[in-house]
């Protein structure tokens, strides 16, 4: 099955909780940030430490998507893999979905050792 026959109502829901996901996301990344600036090293280490963690952070799904009905899946995994979501964060999905997305999940966990961390 190829990314664009998921069913019409995944799509929908996704576009509908997409933004949602992000934003949560982006809130757990600026408490980070307040945490890299607060540390007790001089202005220039917090700089530059802050300003590489953005700019790592800023190609994460949790931040930026191209959002097209080809890329949903794609950034539904993207965004397990670094820990902006989990399984349960998909309920409404169709389980075909959810299926294929435990499957990929559990024979490649190489790519989703983080998502455990964010579960805790």
């Amino acid at each position: 099955m190829d990314s664009y026959s998921f069913s019409e109502k995944d799509w929908k829901l996704y576009r509908s909780k997409v933004a949602d996901w992000q934003e949560a996301h982006m809130e757990r990344l600026c408490k980070e940030y307040i945490g890299i600036l607060c540390t007790d090293e001089i202005g220039s280490e917090r700089f530059w430490k802050l300003h590489d963690r953005i700019k790592e952070d800023v190609k994460s799904p949790g931040v930026i998507v191209k959002n097209s009905r080809s890329e949903m899946f794609n950034n539904i995994l993207g965004l397990l893999s670094d820990g902006v979501i989990t399984l349960d964060d998909l309920d409404g999905f169709s389980d075909d979905l959810r299926e294929r997305l435990a499957f990929i999940i559990k024979n490649h966990p190489e790519y989703f050792d983080d998502r455990k961390e964010s579960e805790e």
